[in-house]
């Protein structure tokens, strides 16, 4: 079709054309972190499913309103691309019924207070939960720290529901980060007596369930001891591993999308056919049938996650570092670099020893990411994959490296994964000629990596923003520098 033709994307036009329903799904499910990614995975799988078009999203935004205000001009439909290495094929979502940038708490609240709205996910990304690795609030984040201050005045009052509390939101008492904003509509849910709900972080962090309880938890007793103890009887914590490739979308995918289906769709998502999410927890309240779509419910969900963040999650992390290096822009590119594919090759070997060797179909599951890898139509760009390094190296590198050395190993290859991000940074520090980095990746922990660049012995000091561990193992350190200086 020619996207002459192409007509607005909007309910009444989809209804009419497919002979779907025009009236949205009632809210069942709220989401928090409104981006690509949801769009292409948890908003998908619900809008494969949703036979009964019982299962509406409301989906609220996290740093910029963006993403919704594009969404809410169509009605909360969107085109979803899946592109495959040598065809496309388009399909329109209509599972999200609701869109808001993030800080209309006067919609939130009442939302998360609501006895018919059953499950919360979240996409905020690792470092937007603002806990440290332990799972407990961030003290050395001014925002988190404001934030359970705000909390505990909040929730010894006794209007929280909107207006009375939300129409504060520009002023100091309303809570900003999205763990906040969380605990204040618990506190809303427990007052309006609105039954169990279920909490879906789906975000690369291990453990994820248990890791936002253990946040949410503490963040709730600091404001309010008795919100603590509802959500500890009410709240159910369900862990995840999820895994769709979601490049950003470009002018040209959105005049693609028009062509290929005849919609005017200004805010599409492009992503590979390939999509995976592995669950494991309860929903008091109830679910779609997300199986039905090919989703998985375990009771161990620990090998998978750490399949996924060691296998997939590592080796972009390490392409991300040393493809940009070696002049590369995008994963399909660096990867079939022979020393950078040779590094995620030795990489995959070393962790590979520390996951079950039955369950996890390991060698193919090997062989798929290579393919994936090199569909050269999903533009994944290494820049994207670089942000919030700190946060995701801790967990998809250097968790594998402190298996290896307990184990006696050299961990060589992972020295090597973390070489390429040292020599990346250092890289930057070079270029600005004055000390100090020039343009860093985005990184929550951006005041932390210029103070150990800036300082004695900054591979050590950069290594121990991973872990300290390995930044006290000499040997160690020791590789990593050796790593760093041969792609300097």
């Amino acid at each position: 079709m020619s996207s002459a033709l192409a007509v607005p994307l909007d309910r009444a036009t989809f209804a009419a054309r497919t002979g779907k329903p025009s009236a949205p799904a009632p809210v069942r499910i709220v989401h928090l972190g409104l981006g690509a990614f949801h769009r292409a995975h948890q908003a998908w799988f619900t809008d494969r499913v949703d036979v009964a078009h019982e299962w509406g999203i409301a989906a609220f935004t996290g740093r910029s309103p963006k993403a919704a205000e594009e969404i809410a001009q169509q009605d909360g439909l969107y085109s979803v691309l899946e592109r495959a290495a040598t065809s496309e094929q388009v399909s329109v979502v209509t599972s999200i019924v609701e869109a808001w940038d993030g800080a209309r708490l006067d919609r939130l609240v009442p939302l998360l207070a609501a006895s018919t709205t059953a499950i919360v996910t979240l996409t905020i990304t690792e470092a937007g939960y603002r806990l440290t690795s332990d799972g407990a609030p961030d003290r050395d984040d001014h925002v988190m720290v404001e934030d359970m201050d705000r909390l505990r005045s909040a929730l010894t009052g006794p209007g929280l529901v909107a207006p009375d509390f939300a129409g504060t939101a520009a002023g100091t008492q309303a809570p900003v980060s999205t763990l906040g904003r969380l605990v204040l509509g618990l506190e809303a849910r427990r007052r309006a007596d609105g039954g169990a709900i279920s909490i879906v972080p789906c975000d690369n962090m291990p453990g994820n369930g248990e890791h936002v309880r253990a946040g949410i938890l503490a963040i709730a007793q600091h404001a309010r001891p008795e919100t603590a103890r509802w959500i500890e009887a009410n709240v159910s914590f369900v862990s995840t591993s999820v895994d769709r490739i979601t490049p950003a979308t470009t002018s040209q995918d959105v005049a693609l999308v028009a062509e290929l289906s005849g919609w005017i769709d200004n805010a599409p998502v492009v992503c590979e056919p390939f999509a995976d999410w592995v669950l494991s927890g309860d929903f008091p309240a109830g679910r779609p049938s997300w199986e039905d779509a090919g989703a998985k419910f375990v009771r161990d969900i620990d090998p998978f996650e750490r399949r996924k963040l060691w296998l997939l999650n590592g080796a972009h992390s390490l392409l991300a570092y040393a493809g940009p290096l070696r002049g590369h822009a995008t994963v399909a590119q660096a990867v079939v670099d022979p020393v950078c594919r040779a590094q995620v090759e030795a990489l995959w070997d070393e962790a590979v020893r520390h996951l079950p060797a039955e369950g996890l179909d390991l060698q193919a599951y090997r062989r798929a990411l290579l393919e994936r890898f090199e569909n050269g139509r999903i533009e994944h760009r290494l820049a994207q994959i670089a942000k919030e390094g700190v946060t995701k190296m801790r967990v998809r590198v250097a968790a594998v490296a402190v298996r290896e050395r307990a184990a006696g190993q050299d961990a060589a290859a992972c020295a090597w994964a973390i070489g390429a991000w040292v020599a990346s940074l250092l890289a930057a520090q070079d270029a600005a000629g004055t000390g100090e980095p020039a343009t860093l990746p985005d990184d929550a922990a951006v005041a932390a990596v210029r103070a150990a660049l800036a300082g004695e012995n900054p591979v050590t000091r950069l290594v121990a923003l991973l872990d300290a561990g390995l930044a006290a193992d000499e040997a160690f350190v020791a590789r990593v520098s050796d790593a760093a200086s041969s792609m300097g």
